[in-house]
């Protein structure tokens, strides 16, 4: 049956079990390239579409739409068509879905920490080959705002990504809370690590955190993505910032939240409980404070990073959601020299509306 190609239940971040079969956008008897759109799946986290990681011909949809499957649930197979229909049916009738404890198996350790000079630092990591990718994400976020990204672009290099302090698991007792705090964290994050060099890729806060540190130190940097980044220029949504920082409850935060998604849908419940619980811990309503306070004072970006990093000669590019509604797209044309990428389809958060299209942009840039 070395001819018969699954399609399966995917799994997105550490924590998804199962995964809601929400619609199908191809028929039996498509030919389906790599890439293309083949379903809808929703999770209690976020929907998103999935895309085709191998192609070959739909011979037989399994998955039924509205149905509830566990991850890695066989839900389709393709195989040519020399691969005869009872062929198909002992392969389907043979297909045993993997336990979670398989599935963690595989997967090795959920999460992992480094001690580093401002404290603790979580990340996650999945294997690759070739000079290293770090992910680094924006204000008020953490390591699973990479959670369409980190896999597939694990195609492509050996990829971290980590929860910068104040956020995530990460240490919220770190002093200062700013730029150079951040900045020194990735670099001694690299050196933990033993990275001598690696491309980075920032959205929003990560971006100017990207940028900067290629700028200070451009020997460590084999390349900067920035995704609708900090730092290009003066205007951001002061709404969100300052909302942001002072929602203590769900009918506070959910509005706030749908400045990140051209599709306010997408901001569910369990988002909100997330980032509520996030908010709650001992010491992150000071450190969003003081950190917004350095970085968003009086409603503008108080650090610029465009004429540094187009001076470092490090390669870059910039990519943005073209509905982002806190940090204007305008911005993407600020850094000279930089390939620019403005995505439809997407606001803020376009690394997670549009995955397939900035995992292709990235790729293709470190290649």
């Amino acid at each position: 049956m070395a001819d018969i190609t699954p399609i399966l239940m995917p799994k997105w971040g550490l924590s998804m079990k199962e995964g809601k079969l929400a619609a199908w956008h191809v028929a039996e008897g498509a030919e389906i390239k790599p890439g293309d759109e083949i379903m809808d799946v929703e999770t209690d986290k976020i929907a998103n579409v999935v895309e085709a990681a191998d192609g070959g011909l739909l011979r037989r949809r399994i998955g039924v739409e509205g149905e509830t499957y566990p991850v890695r649930a066989l839900l389709a197979v393709m195989a040519p068509p020399s691969v005869a229909e009872d062929e198909i049916d002992a392969y389907v009738a043979a297909y045993e879905t993997p336990s979670a404890g398989d599935d963690e198996g595989e997967e090795g350790p959920s999460y992992q920490f480094a001690d580093l000079p401002a404290g603790r630092i979580r990340y996650a990591e999945r294997p690759g080959e070739g000079v290293p990718l770090i992910l680094i994400h924006g204000f008020g976020g953490d390591l699973d705002n990479w959670l369409f990204n980190i896999d597939a672009l694990a195609e492509n290099a050996h990829v971290y990504a980590l929860d910068l302090p104040g956020h995530g698991q990460s240490v919220k007792s770190a002093r200062p809370a700013g730029l150079e705090l951040m900045v020194q964290t990735v670099i001694a994050f690299m050196d933990h690590l033993g990275i001598d060099k690696a491309h980075l890729a920032g959205h929003s806060m990560g971006g100017l955190v990207a940028g900067t540190l290629a700028a200070q130190h451009p020997a460590r940097v084999a390349s900067v993505t920035l995704i609708c980044s900090a730092g290009l220029g003066s205007e951001i949504n002061s709404d969100y910032i300052d909302g942001f920082v002072r929602a203590a409850g769900r009918k506070d935060l959910k509005p706030v939240l749908a400045h990140l998604f051209k599709d306010q849908s997408l901001v569910s419940r369990a988002m909100v409980e997330d980032l509520l619980k996030y908010k709650r811990l001992d010491g992150v309503q000071d450190f969003l404070t003081e950190l917004a306070g350095s970085l968003f004072r009086e409603g503008r970006q108080a650090q610029q990073v465009a004429e540094a990093l187009a001076a470092s000669g490090v390669p870059a590019q910039v990519i943005w959601g073209e509905a982002d509604a806190v940090i204007p797209a305008a911005h993407a044309e600020s850094l000279q020299g930089a390939s620019r990428h403005v995505v439809s389809g997407a606001g803020h958060m376009v690394q997670m509306e549009q995955s397939a299209e900035v995992n292709r942009l990235i790729r293709d840039f470190i290649a």
